[in-house]
Formats: C-alpha cells, sequence, structure tokens
C-alpha cells in the first residue's frame, strides 16, 4: 500500500461501499489487461467491493498452466495421475441436491479421472451422475508441488494467515469437473471474498450484488437453490423475486480470474472440461462484513431457540456452540483470530523501522510485499473491530478466560503500537 492509500484509510471506521446500481443497469464488469498498482486494485475494487477480472497474462507464467493443461486447452490426465494418482480427493455428485449443496464423497484420485474419461466419451454423461472434484486443499496437501503463485492483489489474506497459523485447515481449493458440473447458488464462507483462476476451461458466473439475496428467498426464508429454477417465478413460494435485478453474467476464459467481492451470491457452471484455483479469503477491508455476517447468524441461533433461555443456565454458551457448528465459527475464536492478525503486524511494524525492506526472514512475504503502512491500516482495522466486540452485549456474557489476551489488553497493545510507529510512518490517528 502506498502513501497515498494509507492517507485515505486513516480515517475510515465505516468503510463506504458505493452502490451497485451500475452493475443491475450495465452488466458490465471491469477487466483488467494491463499491468496494475496494488493501491489502484484496493482503491477500486477492495474498499468498495466490486467485482472485476483479471486477463490470462496474470497467470501465463503458472505451472499448473503449463503442465496440468494439452496443446489443445483440455485437462491433461495423464500428468495429473502422474503427480495425484492415489490421493484421496473430495469429490460431489451434481445432480442430487442435499440441503442447499452437493453430497460429497471421498474417493481416490484416479477413480474420479476415469469416470471423467467415460464422462466424456459418453457425450457427457453418465449413470453414477455429474461428479465435480471440489474443494480439495491440493495446496496443502503438496506444499512442494507450487503450482502456482498468489497474485499480490490477493495476498492480504488473513482467513488464510489464521488457519495456516493453527495447522489445521486452509480455504485454498482446487476444483476439476466436466462440461455440466455446477455449484448451486450461494455466498462464499463467513462472507469473505473469493477468487478463482481458470487453468483450462471456460465458466459462467451469475453473480448478484449484497442485498439482493433477500428478494431470492422462499416463504420460509430458506435461499433458493438454483437460480435459474423455474419455481422463482411463482409468487406463492418466492413473493419476492420480482424485486430482485438480473444477475451480473461473466464468462470467465482460461487463463483468466475472477475477483468476487465479498457477500456477492454467485452460481457457477463449467461450460467445458474445467480445472480452477480458487481461494476464499478476507482482510481489513471486509473484516466488518464478516463481524456483521457472525452477529447475524447469532441473533438466527437465538430466534430459534427462544423458549430455552429462561431453562438453561448456559444459554448464552449453548447459542455460541450451536453457532459454530452452523457457521465454522464462535465469537472466542473470532477473537483469538484477531489476536494472531494483530500479533503479526505489531512484530512486523517493530521489527522495519524507517521504511526498511531488509525484514526478518520469519516475517512472511505477504507483510514484506505489501509493507508497513498497509501493517497500520490493518492493526486499525482489527482494533475497529475490537472496539465493537468489547461493546457487544452477547460478547460480554461469554467466559473470556480460555482466551489468550483478553480483548481490551489487545486493543491497548495496538495502540501502544501505533502511537510507537508514529515516526517510523504518516502520523497515525489514536
Amino acid at each position: 500500500m502506498d502513501r497515498e492509500s494509507y492517507h485515505t484509510c486513516c480515517s475510515l471506521v465505516k468503510i463506504p461501499r458505493q452502490s451497485y446500481e451500475q452493475f443491475w443497469s450495465s452488466h458490465f464488469v471491469d477487466y483488467i489487461d494491463r499491468e496494475l498498482s496494488y493501491s489502484k486494485f484496493f482503491g477500486k475494487y477492495l474498499l468498495p467491493n466490486h467485482p472485476c477480472v483479471f486477463s490470462k497474462r496474470f497467470t501465463e507464467d503458472w505451472r499448473c498452466r503449463k503442465h496440468w493443461v494439452t496443446e489443445e486447452g483440455r485437462p491433461h490426465f495423464q500428468k495429473l495421475l502422474q503427480e495425484f494418482d492415489e490421493t484421496q480427493v473430495p469429490v460431489a455428485n451434481c445432480n442430487v441436491k442435499e440441503y442447499n449443496a452437493n453430497p460429497k464423497q471421498m474417493m481416490p484420485f484416479k477413480e474420479f479421472i476415469h469416470y471423467w474419461k467415460e464422462y466424456i466419451q459418453n457425450g457427457h454423461s453418465s449413470p453414477k451422475g455429474c461428479l465435480y472434484l471440489k474443494d480439495w486443499h491440493m495446496a496443502r496437501d503438496f506444499p512442494e508441488h507450487n503450482v502456482y503463485q498468489t497474485p499480490v492483489f490477493f495476498s492480504s489474506d488473513w482467513l488464510n494467515e489464521y488457519w495456516d497459523a493453527l495447522e489445521v485447515d486452509d480455504y485454498r481449493f482446487v476444483y476439476m469437473g466436466p462440461k455440466g458440473s455446477w455449484t448451486p447458488f450461494h455466498a462464499d464462507v463467513f462472507r469473505s471474498y473469493s477468487w478463482s483462476a481458470n487453468i483450462c476451461g471456460r465458466k459462467k458466473w451469475l453473480l448478484y450484488p449484497p442485498g439482493q439475496e433477500e428478494f431470492l428467498k422462499d416463504t420460509h426464508g430458506n435461499l433458493t437453490y438454483d437460480i435459474t429454477a423455474t419455481d422463482l417465478r411463482d409468487k406463492a413460494i418466492f413473493p419476492y423475486f420480482d424485486k430482485a435485478c438480473q444477475p451480473l453474467e461473466i464468462i470467465q476464459e482460461a487463463g483468466e480470474i475472477i475477483f468476487v467481492p465479498s457477500g456477492w451470491h454467485h452460481q457457477v457452471y463449467n461450460l467445458e472440461d474445467t480445472i480452477s484455483i480458487n481461494h476464499n479469503w478476507l482482510n481489513g477491508c471486509n473484516i466488518d462484513i464478516m463481524w456483521q455476517f457472525l452477529q447475524n447468524e447469532l441473533s438466527a441461533v437465538q430466534r430459534e431457540i427462544e423458549e430455552w433461555r429462561n431453562t438453561m443456565d448456559s444459554w448464552h454458551q449453548h447459542c455460541q456452540v450451536i453457532m459454530k457448528s452452523c457457521s465454522g465459527i464462535d465469537y472466542r475464536e473470532f477473537a483469538a483470530f484477531l489476536k494472531i492478525i494483530a500479533d503479526n503486524r505489531t512484530s512486523f511494524l517493530r521489527a522495519c523501522p524507517s521504511g526498511n525492506s531488509d525484514y526478518p526472514r520469519h516475517l512472511s512475504e505477504a507483510l514484506s510485499a505489501l509493507g508497513p503502512h498497509h501493517a497500520a491500516f490493518d492493526l486499525q482495522r482489527v482494533a475497529h473491530i475490537l472496539e465493537c466486540l468489547l461493546c457487544n452485549d452477547d460478547f460480554k456474557k461469554l467466559d473470556h478466560s480460555t482466551l489468550s489476551l483478553q480483548p481490551d489488553s489487545l486493543l491497548q497493545q495496538i495502540r501502544e503500537t501505533l502511537h510507537s510507529t508514529r515516526g517510523q510512518h504518516p502520523p497515525y490517528p489514536e
């Protein structure tokens, strides 16, 4: 982040997000085919939460685009089998609906490739249904492969930074699917950003800006499974569908990367046999959206079990347990997440006085590439969310004894760090 972008962000508490009407009316999304500075991307797409597409020039040096793809631009099954053969991978059946998703099973990679070859030979059909290898943690399982590099635009990634620190999970995935495979209508985990790069093949994306999903729910409040289903036009089932805008439709070609902003619901189709790399990620620009999502999730749980409030001493804690089982995180883990992000940036700022680029090796490449201005912005955003957390009545009612550092102490440490580095960087707000 450059000095000008930092100054722009210094006074931000609530990030102003522009209207999405331009996407409703024009159905136009920016296509980036030339060099773009991180600061331009930050100001034009991250902060306002707007989608864009990067051309194939941004992926042309990736090893997977050279080794996983034939000269004809199709999946290179032989080379893929050489690399992954017996590896167990998650495979979904696109023809079966389970709640609002597709059921998955684990199978050997070679078995999926055998199915895929037969599926193609049979005119893209199979009695087994349309199977889709998805949510495979390939980068975590094979860290030595280095088949792609995360573009700098997406490198401020708190979500994977946190899970990498715990060494138990991540949100970096490989998807491989035949023509006709698809992903039902959804928004990404914790309302995070996502980026998706086509290694080969083409996808069609249907995207709705935040807020439009309210018109796409049935009379029970359930989000539609398929945005193209005919029953959406039945007012007895979906009473508000006629108020929804038309989706933003994007055809993503081989090599291109799509940036999906925070909270944008989407449905995705593979128009050809396709391989893609997908990351979910969030940072200081959309941490407020994640925090609002968590509050909404907890409120939904509380409404569901309200009748038991006066019969359980641990009702508030029980709500947190249910919330975590549904969304994957509770308020205590959210506080722990913020602590790791803050600790890393505090260490970074204290280790790089006067903008010196010779940073200690243990500091992440991402922090070094983005620089001290970005680290300071991140700390400001963590501080703002901590202030919100400390004022939250539901958080106050929880047992904080298991936290390694109390949020109020962490907030004070952040303020001290920002104050002590005033002379090294542009002025920080108190």
